[in-house]
């Protein structure tokens, strides 16, 4: 069987670590070689205290050479959170777990990682005060509040349990072409909160080694905070760029290729150039420019931007998909890496629920390092 001519033009540049990389993968699926699981003693380590450089330099002001940083948090500074819960209660799409979601996620913040009740601003929409309604302009008052005066080794927490939804992109940072935005209370009203407002709040006025955690647990929230690094399962970062796009690509062509499947080479072939002309890569390149930051952000999200979150009852009460697995994956075992939490929290929604959930961070991460907040 002849090797197709633009797919041997691939083949042939042994030189690409990608290349290189998809071969080894095929290679050793054809030789059914047996692969022994790491095996991982004690507690993953903790994030270096150091700052971490990534990237290719660049010259800054007075012709210095610089390069891109971040830092992590050590959180061990202040602790503060923000818990929103929103039932809707009396409107048409009402929900029932969220207001529990956001009471169980305060009590798991002060008994599993010591923040204190007072520290804690509560946005549930059954509250008594007018201040602790969620609606659009407490909520945005209390993102301001979050993050205010923020230091390095600061552990600051979002938690939102609501409706989300998607709008038209605007500003040509999103692959897909919609923005993520959440729901006020008075959304008919007020109007929703999309997730460049967030970012704008919640991230970009931290400093570098300040910590904040996200949770969504909502509809079409995978990038509801615009955070440009999304991880997979098996730790690696979900690259949107040519170069990653068109290797998933050629390991598909190379791997029907040796199955004799020519219909599924061309197919593969044929999206590896559809890549190279792809819009997405300019958004991605454009949020990777505006999102990214030197300050140590990881958001956990119920699901893709593509799907649905559950509201659901589990052990006899409502509650939302993503916060109950999230509490369940850290009470089993505390001391998870991201890499962990992310497959502890994976399987156990799968048994009984589509939605993926999703994790994304502000800068490169290593995701075997252990999970703090």
């Amino acid at each position: 069987m002849q090797t197709p001519p633009i797919l041997r033009l691939f083949l042939l540049d042994g030189r690409d670590p990608v290349v290189r990389r998809l071969f080894h993968r095929v290679q050793t699926a054809n030789n059914c070689q047996d692969v022994s699981p790491l095996r991982v003693t004690g507690p993953p380590p903790r994030p270096p205290t150091q700052q971490q450089h990534y990237g290719p330099t660049f010259e800054g002001a007075n012709h210095q050479r610089g390069q891109p940083f971040f830092q992590y948090s050590q959180c061990n500074g202040k602790k503060r959170a923000l818990c929103i819960g929103i039932n809707y209660i009396g409107q048409q799409a009402e929900l029932k777990g969220c207001i529990n979601d956001a009471n169980n996620v305060k009590r798991f913040l002060c008994s599993q990682f010591n923040y204190k009740a007072e520290d804690i601003v509560m946005l549930t929409d059954d509250a008594p005060n007018p201040r602790q309604i969620p609606n659009k302009q407490n909520m945005i008052a209390a993102m301001q509040w979050l993050v205010r005066d923020a230091q390095p080794n600061d552990s600051l927490f979002f938690h939102y349990s609501g409706h989300g939804g998607q709008t038209k992109d605007l500003d040509g940072d999103e692959a897909d072409g919609f923005d993520e935005v959440i729901y006020p209370v008075d959304f008919k009203q007020a109007g929703h909160i999309v997730d460049d407002m967030m970012h704008d709040i919640m991230v970009k006025p931290l400093p570098p080694g300040c910590r904040l955690t996200a949770i969504f647990d909502s509809c079409h929230s995978g990038s509801a905070l615009d955070l440009p690094y999304i991880y997979s399962t098996e730790g690696k970062v979900k690259e949107p760029n040519l170069a990653a796009e068109a290797g998933q690509g050629l390991l598909s062509a190379v791997t029907s290729y040796a199955r004799g499947d020519m219909g599924s080479v061309f197919s593969s072939v044929s999206g590896i150039l559809k890549t190279a002309t792809g819009s997405n890569q300019r958004a991605e390149k454009k949020a990777r420019a505006t999102k990214t930051s030197a300050a140590d952000v990881i958001s956990w999200s119920g699901c893709k931007d593509s799907q649905t979150s559950a509201d659901t009852v589990e052990a006899g009460k409502s509650t939302g998909a993503m916060s109950f697995a999230f509490i369940s994956a850290l009470s089993q075992n505390p001391q998870q890496s991201y890499q962990q939490m992310l497959n502890s929290i994976r399987t156990i929604l799968r048994s009984k629920y589509s939605q993926k959930p999703q994790l994304s961070s502000s800068h490169p991460m290593d995701v075997s390092l252990m999970f703090i907040c």
